[in-house]
């Protein structure tokens, strides 16, 4: 069943391996057999989701695997508001599926074109001071292990499903996964232009009133360019066009749909997502909310004194903590702050320096976006990583679903 390998990069170019097998499995059963004949060879198996991550979460040698084949929703639950869906879905895909049965997604982050397995597990997350990351509304899933049988996890195996939620694909081969959801709900947007020192004044007003609140940093005006971000100098409260901050507030309404230059109204999923150029690799950190404004403070002063040529916004989202055990956000409400390199130019002393910063604020990694954790980082600062890796050497103690990324973390 299993095809040969061949070459495998992810979405923007910075992580790539040889890989022996390839797998695209279109069942559960077809799946299970693919990772049971791996393993019993001897190989390693990673899932690639849809190969948004930047950092080598998905790399092996050994077989590779895509949920491409196992897409759609598999149930909708209308009295409990419960949806499961295949690994492979799109976030795009269960967003119109959710409209079309009266449902909306509690919150989702604004890329949608991942596979749901990959997005969740990885730690991705929207912006809302009360709202938690996507893999907290996940209430249940199935998961593949080595021997092909199919782990349940569900609310009556608690231990499980907090070390699931977001688990980089350690614990096995996600099959299926059951979400939390809502009724359905429209959005209205707002975006505007105000220079930092006025976000920073604003910044915990708009976060306790508005349901999402998040900002674009841009030390240039050229910077708003690298993320698609349009030009809202009509909506502007300053004069200024760098060391400006693109601002965006986005509350549930009742208002009919309408759209404007800078304000729209529409159903959920339809709302969240924006458009990105796949031209960046980003380094990304959940930072304790309390320290959140000094940290962006600290983090502009670095790049417009030390790295005036690192141009790229810094994104800031807010993300309530939660309880999955290896989450970013595991007890934690925070803010997560972005920044990114530039393909093609030596980035990594500009990222090291953003580490060094936000290190000292007890700040954990997005595990899809890059960092620079070793063992003992994660030891330190996840307080129920022991449990988790010792869950995870339970369920596949010689390895098998790790990489020789994820053995340095959490073997």
């Amino acid at each position: 069943m299993l095809q040969a390998g061949g070459h495998w990069r992810n979405w923007v170019g910075n992580q790539s391996c040889i890989v022996r097998h390839r797998g695209v499995p279109e069942s559960e059963a077809a799946l299970a057999e693919m990772v049971r004949e791996a393993t019993s060879a001897g190989l390693n198996v990673r899932c690639a989701g849809s190969g948004h991550s930047f950092t080598p979460v998905a790399l092996t040698s050994g077989l590779h695997l895509t949920l491409s084949g196992m897409q759609g929703v598999t149930n909708v639950d209308q009295e409990r508001k419960r949806v499961s869906a295949s690994a492979g879905t799109t976030i795009n895909q269960l967003g119109k599926t959710l409209k079309s049965n009266g449902l909306s997604l509690i919150n989702q982050g604004d890329i949608d074109s991942q596979a749901l397995a990959g997005a969740l597990t990885t730690g991705t997350h929207g912006t809302g001071a009360a709202l938690g990351n996507m893999a907290s509304q996940i209430v249940g899933m199935r998961l593949v292990q080595t021997d092909g049988s199919i782990l349940v996890v569900d609310e009556t195996t608690p231990d499980l499903l907090e070390a699931s939620r977001v688990s980089v694909g350690m614990l096995g081969v996600i099959s299926e996964i059951t979400l939390q959801v809502m009724d359905s709900y429209k959005l209205h947007e707002k975006l505007w232009r105000c220079d930092f020192d006025e976000c920073m004044e604003q910044h915990d007003e708009l976060a306790a009133r508005h349901r999402h609140f998040g900002f674009f940093w841009c030390p240039v005006p050229e910077s708003r360019h690298c993320y698609c971000l349009p030009d809202t100098s009509s909506v502007s409260t300053t004069e200024k066009t760098a060391d400006v901050c693109e601002m965006k507030v986005i509350d549930i309404t009742d208002r009919p749909p309408m759209e404007s230059a800078f304000e729209r109204i529409a159903y959920s999923s339809e709302i969240y997502p924006i458009e990105y150029v796949p031209n960046f690799h980003e380094l990304e950190y959940a930072v304790p909310v309390a320290h959140g404004k000094e940290a962006v403070k600290a983090v502009r002063k670095l790049m417009l004194e030390k790295h005036p040529t690192c141009i790229y916004p810094i994104e800031y989202r807010f993300t309530a903590g939660d309880s999955g055990w290896i989450s970013p956000f595991y007890q934690q409400d925070s803010i997560t702050l972005s920044v990114s390199g530039e393909p093609g130019t030596d980035y990594w002393d500009y990222l090291k320096d953003v580490d060094t910063i936000l290190r000292q604020y007890g700040s954990r990694p997005h595990w899809g976006k890059l960092h620079f954790l070793g063992a003992e980082d994660v030891t330190a600062l996840y307080p129920r990583s022991d449990d988790f890796r010792a869950l995870r050497a339970k369920v596949d103690p010689e390895g098998r679903f790790l990489n020789d990324h994820l053995r340095q973390l959490f073997a």
